[in-house]
């Protein structure tokens, strides 16, 4: 684990979490980004994305393992299906608080930001503004049969040892995420309930060719939030924009939040 990383206590589990720094910094005070992974994902797997929006938006930011992923802890009790509802409403509250952050923007990629639309939808106070990267609203079965696809090549290829790599606990990162997404009647979110709660500013992104969903997720995102947003359709890209098309979206995640920076 690099000297960077801190493993953040919760008392019930502990969170691994790296900060950064923008490479210039102003002298004015800005809010904090914060980077919730995908469903399989974890630091690393930003790769160098993250650094490079806080470097263009001069904030600082915080990229962590969520609960049972990367190096972070297990989940002490099987959370099920509600895994993403539990880390939105109980986990981030609390790892935010324990970090001091007191005035941020969330950007969730896939899982991650249906987690920042869950827990936007709470309306809490340190949250300025949210961006989605490819998240969902619902579960589409173009997504059923993706993570249908996954499961048997985690079973008969070497995804799992790829994987592996990364999640110290590689089954149970997996299964946590497949099993509850191919589950009878599974929903990520409560879309009618919760969305309209969401007041801040909202920046929905997602690839035109993204294999776990179609443009509806942005058209329900747009149609159902409770404030402002605006919805961006990216050719030629998959489920990871920000990996896929970086330019692009580093290009517009930036305009988004650079007026919203300023803290205060």
């Amino acid at each position: 684990m690099p000297s960077s990383d801190e493993m953040i206590d919760l008392g019930d589990r502990r969170l691994r979490v790296r900060r950064l720094q923008p490479a210039q910094d102003d002298g004015f005070d800005r809010t904090v980004l914060v980077f919730l992974h995908e469903g399989l994902g974890c630091i690393e797997m930003w790769r160098d994305f993250p650094q490079k929006l806080c470097d263009a938006t001069r904030c600082t930011g915080i990229v962590y393992d969520r609960t049972g992923y990367g190096k972070s802890s297990p989940w002490p009790s099987d959370p099920g299906v509600r895994y993403m509802e539990i880390e939105a409403d109980d986990v981030l509250p609390r790892l935010l608080a324990a970090l001091g952050v007191e005035d941020c923007v969330l950007i969730g990629h896939s899982d991650g930001g249906t987690i920042a639309l869950d827990y936007a939808a709470t309306d809490p106070e340190p949250l300025r503004a949210v961006v989605t990267l490819a998240a969902h609203a619902i579960n589409e079965p173009i997504c059923v049969e993706a993570i249908a696809k996954a499961r048997t090549a985690f079973a008969e290829t070497d995804l799992r040892a790829k994987l592996a790599r990364y999640h110290d606990d590689v089954d149970g990162a997996f299964h946590l995420w497949a099993d509850a997404w191919v589950a009878p009647g599974f929903e990520p979110m409560k879309a009618n309930a919760r969305l309209p709660g969401v007041l801040v500013p909202v920046q929905a992104i997602q690839g035109e060719d993204d294999e776990y969903g179609t443009e509806l997720q942005l058209g329900i995102i747009a149609g159902k939030v409770g404030g402002y947003c605006e919805t961006r359709l990216v050719p030629d890209c998959g489920h990871s924009p920000h990996l896929q098309q970086p330019a692009y979206v580093l290009s517009e995640i930036t305009r988004f939040v650079s007026p919203l920076a300023l803290a205060g």
